[in-house]
């Protein structure tokens, strides 16, 4: 663990405090999951507290995952009362999600945190691109696929979840409403599939995390605690402002603001690690 003098450790709850109030603005504003902003996010502030770089990424995820065991459990039981959660889907795919989960953070563990910073931003370009390029409303097909097609997608979305530190929204909404998916239904489904991911995931990052030298003080191996007090309630606490400036601006505008944004990111994590 890295030797942190008091001040970079105000330093360091600071920060994570700020990553809190942002992702909680970000997903007020957008409706999105938390974990694409917190990952970013932890990356830039990482980066700035001069986090050692082979294990920078790895803990951005980890604290990301021990975030929405907290947030996703509120929305999932959020839409399990609507009604919006299917639970025939999810009995179908949990154990291909869950296996795409092991499968993926097994390798996230056991890679170099410049290859797991690589993997973010390509998927990180590829979610931007569908955000500003994928006209609402659209699908591929009438309905999802049968097996063993469906179940190779929930393996996918859980792996590239876990190695991204992201819930099943980032993934899971697009990929179900591309199949004529009820976007009502498909967005409380994945808030229940983000438990399957964030569950193991976090789990798995504390197994490969632990005894790491380099990591960030109070780091439970890849998840920082520090991180986890501070990013629930302060993203929690900020989400209904981010609400509240939605109603005033033009959602259109915001969704290509956050477009641009994952999109950036995701240049410059691939820039940072090939150049």
């Amino acid at each position: 663990m890295a030797d942190f003098s008091m001040f970079e450790l105000a330093l360091l709850a600071a920060a994570l405090l700020a990553t809190g109030v942002v992702a909680g603005i970000v997903a007020g504003l957008l409706g999105v999951g938390g974990g694409i902003v917190i990952v970013p996010v932890l990356y830039y502030m990482f980066t700035a507290l001069k986090i050692d770089q082979s294990v920078l990424m790895h803990v951005a995820v980890g604290t990301s995952l021990a975030t929405i065991l907290a947030t996703g459990t509120s929305s999932a039981r959020a839409h399990w009362k609507r009604g919006s959660v299917d639970l025939d889907l999810l009995k179908r795919w949990w154990w291909a999600i869950g296996l795409g989960v092991i499968a993926g953070a097994t390798l996230a563990g056991n890679i170099s945190g410049g290859s797991l910073t690589l993997i973010f931003g390509i998927v990180a370009l590829a979610v931007s691109a569908n955000m500003l390029f994928r006209k609402d409303g659209s699908a591929l097909a009438e309905k999802l696929p049968g097996s063993p097609i469906k179940e190779g997608m929930g393996f996918i979305i859980g792996g590239i979840s876990v190695m991204m530190g992201i819930g099943g929204g980032t993934l899971g909404v697009p990929t179900l409403t591309l199949f004529n998916y009820p976007i009502r239904k498909a967005v409380g489904t994945a808030a229940a599939i983000g438990l399957i991911i964030a569950v193991p995931g976090t789990l798995l990052s504390i197994y490969f995390g632990m005894g790491e030298p380099g990591r960030p003080p109070f780091s439970f191996g890849y998840v920082n605690l520090i991180g986890f007090l501070l990013i629930i309630p302060a993203s929690t606490f900020a989400a209904p402002l981010g609400a509240k400036i939605a109603h005033t601006i033009d959602p259109s505008k915001l969704k290509l603001v956050f477009a641009l944004f994952l999109g950036f990111t995701g240049l410059r994590m691939i820039y940072g690690v090939l150049f």
